[in-house]
């Protein structure tokens, strides 16, 4: 059996929905866009 954190690290990178590049993902974020295209004047 995989120990937890294992699994974890082992996640593909989280990739923007819309433009396709990886996200810095944060602790409590949900979102599938990255930072660019989530921008509020866009």
């Amino acid at each position: 059996m995989m120990n937890v954190i294992e699994f974890f690290r082992n996640l593909p990178q989280k990739k923007c929905h819309k433009c396709g590049h990886a996200m810095v993902e944060k602790a409590d974020c949900y979102g599938n866009l990255c930072d660019e295209c989530d921008h509020p004047a866009r």
